[in-house]
């Protein structure tokens, strides 16, 4: 199946610098993607029901239970910084 997508412009959009032999990789291989999909759509599934996951699998979390936390004065004295009750921490991006 012929592939109508321009290869190397969306590996410039990613900066990824990809070589002849590359491009031409990806690009059978998005055909194999592009092939397998359209069988998937010519599929009739509208007496399926739909399902979120394919298997009926039961939460591995364990269950909420309430049990007593840290004294908050006690964690705040083992702070290098605070301010008003919290704690005090350098900027995650600088402002430019």
């Amino acid at each position: 199946m012929p592939i109508d997508i321009d290869i190397a412009h969306v590996a410039r959009l990613a900066r990824l610098a990809l070589t002849d032999e590359d491009l031409e990789s990806y690009r059978s291989q998005l055909g194999v993607i592009i092939e397998h999909a359209a069988r998937v759509q010519e599929l009739d599934t509208g007496d399926l029901e739909p399902t979120s996951h394919p298997l009926n699998l039961a939460s591995w979390f364990r269950p909420d239970v309430v049990e007593p936390s840290l004294d908050r004065q006690e964690v705040l004295d083992q702070s290098p910084a605070v301010k008003d009750g919290c704690f005090v921490v350098p900027p995650a991006l600088e402002a430019t």
